[in-house]
């Protein structure tokens, strides 16, 4: 082949057509990005939304398992181990029944405990105290005592509202340097539901079940001790009162019960039951034999109305007591 031979150029309108065509396919191309963009979700969304909300339940979970730990760290200080003596009697004559009793409190307002009735007013509910007032006995308490981890010595508590149908009451503690280093604990404001996850915190077992849990040394000295406010103020001293906590989950919400399988035992009456965020949603009173699930409390939205009984209380006495201006 000759070498001044140029090679055969390409028609005009077959270079200008593919042009068109090149234009027209990016402009196609970018339309369908733009259709799709707008018009149809990302493949990832539903990908990302399962993450998500796996990532929102292993934060739940963290924060349930969590949860025993911190409302003791947190608000320990705040729950009250209550001692107390009662008697029942005839005018003129020896006490018919006297006896001991133990219980639970936890701080829900300046200066006051929450517990039930039957720790504030021990004959609430007894069948023997019952028999002997119909026949015109009279109750009374000897002591009321408050054992506050931290203090190494108790404080006084009366009893300052009770609820008219219902095993709950509010007491006022009277030792005014106490009152004002005591942190309320946090009461819930929506309804509980059945399957949420609960702790108990109390002192259940009594003196009983807080030397059972002490050194050795303390145990072998106070195990067989008869004297529980003895016991109790060693244990004060030594910086040993410390309440428990047990979990489980709420098993149902009637009315104001609330019944749970945390399990408890006696002591452990009065004491706040936290759900999972560390609110106080009702308070410990009692349980069933033989039925592990039957652990009862009642819901905070009925000891409401107890605490500002009690606040107007301390607020009229206030102002009994302030001097009057001329």
């Amino acid at each position: 082949m000759p070498d001044n031979i140029q090679p055969e150029e390409e028609p005009v309108s077959t270079a200008w057509q593919r042009l068109v065509q090149g234009v027209l396919g990016v402009f196609l191309l970018m339309g369908t990005g733009f259709m799709g963009y707008y018009y149809w979700p990302p493949p990832t969304d539903k990908l990302h939304e399962q993450v998500q909300e796996l990532s929102q339940q292993v934060d739940q979970l963290k924060q349930e398992q969590a949860m025993p730990a911190m409302v003791l760290n947190r608000y320990r200080n705040s729950i009250c181990y209550i001692f107390g003596v009662y008697q029942v009697g005839f005018a003129q004559q020896r006490p018919a029944l006297r006896a001991r009793i133990s219980g639970t409190g936890f701080v829900v307002a300046d200066g006051l405990l929450a517990t039930n009735r039957h720790v504030a007013e021990p004959w609430y509910g007894d069948p023997e105290s019952a028999v002997l007032i119909r026949k015109g006995a009279t109750p009374r308490l000897e002591k009321l005592l408050a054992f506050f981890p931290g203090f190494p010595t108790p404080v006084d508590i009366s009893p300052a509202a009770f609820s008219a149908n219902g095993d709950l009451a509010v007491l006022r503690i009277e030792d005014s340097l106490a009152m004002h280093q005591l942190r309320p604990l946090p009461l819930a404001e929506n309804r509980p539901e059945p399957g949420e996850l609960v702790a108990v915190m109390g002192y259940p077992m009594g003196v009983l079940g807080m030397v059972a849990k002490s050194p050795s040394a303390v145990y072998e000295r106070l195990a067989f001790r008869r004297d529980d406010q003895g016991a109790a103020n060693e244990l004060a001293a030594l910086s040993l009162i410390r309440p428990s906590a047990t979990c489980g989950h709420l098993g149902d919400v009637v009315g104001d019960k609330l019944i749970y399988d945390a399990p408890t035992a006696h002591g452990g009456s009065g004491g706040p039951v936290f759900n999972s965020r560390g609110e106080v949603i009702g308070i410990n009173a009692a349980y069933i034999d033989g039925f592990s699930g039957g652990t009862l409390g009642i819901s905070i939205d009925a000891l409401r109305p107890l605490i500002q009984a009690a606040q107007k209380q301390n607020l009229a006495t206030a102002k009994e007591q302030s001097p009057s201006k001329k």
